[in-house]
């Protein structure tokens, strides 16, 4: 046990044999002996230093502690931040993909279907030339009316333009419009077997539907009528 009031350290042994070797050099004729105790690392025990120390450290400790935690939340908070961004610029970059690609359709139907009203217009000039070529007998005269529809169907063909015949077909709402009933026993109810004036389509949107008249059923006879009765 130390004597009460006595001084304890903790004094590496590397320390002291430098020491003592100071100390034979000293006594050898070398440097003044304050060189010796000059090179001896003395390193007190910490727990001599009592309990201030301790409370310093867990003072730095807590204030340490309490701005990580601070950082941590400021983190917490910008990163929150950023996400709402993003998802705002994903919007904002999906609603610009819509509207370039509904404007990139606008603008294609623009170039397909800007015509319509001018193909509607010329439509019945068309058909006077139908009406014309079925009236005209055969010879120069036909030849010359059919030479100018063609060349006419010609031109708006370059333009998407294309006529269709009904004759023979079924009813298709979608594509004809019936004009009148034809009461007829040569076709199935329902049947195209009157044509007025055919049907024209624009880039397959169809401009006008074909007018037409539609087989019905004939009504019976007088004689089946009786015969019935």
């Amino acid at each position: 046990m130390a004597d009460k009031g006595s001084f304890q350290a903790n004094i590496p042994e590397d320390a002291v044999a430098e020491a003592l070797r100071s100390v034979e050099r000293v006594r050898a004729g070398g440097d003044a002996a304050g060189d010796a105790a000059a090179e001896i690392a003395v390193v007190v025990d910490p727990a001599a230093g009592g309990d201030a120390g301790g409370a310093e450290q867990q003072a730095e400790l807590e204030s340490l502690r309490a701005q990580l935690e601070l950082s941590q939340a400021k983190g917490r908070e910008t990163l929150e931040r950023l996400k709402d961004q993003h998802e705002r610029f994903l919007r904002a970059a999906a609603d610009l993909e819509n509207y370039r690609k509904r404007a990139q359709k606008e603008r294609e139907d623009v170039q397909k279907f800007g015509i319509e009203k001018v193909v509607k217009d010329l439509l019945p000039a068309v058909d006077g030339l139908d009406r014309a070529l079925a009236a005209a007998p055969e010879g120069a005269l036909a030849d010359g009316v059919r030479l100018v529809r063609a060349t006419f169907e010609q031109a708006l063909a370059k333009h998407g333009v294309k006529g269709f015949s009904a004759l023979g077909q079924p009813f298709d709402p979608a594509r004809h419009e019936a004009l009148m009933q034809v009461p007829t026993a040569e076709a199935a109810p329902g049947t195209v077997v009157l044509e007025h004036a055919r049907g024209f389509t624009l880039h397959d949107r169809l401009v006008r539907p074909a007018m037409v008249g539609v087989s019905a059923a004939p009504p019976p006879a007088a004689g089946d009528a009786a015969n019935e009765g």
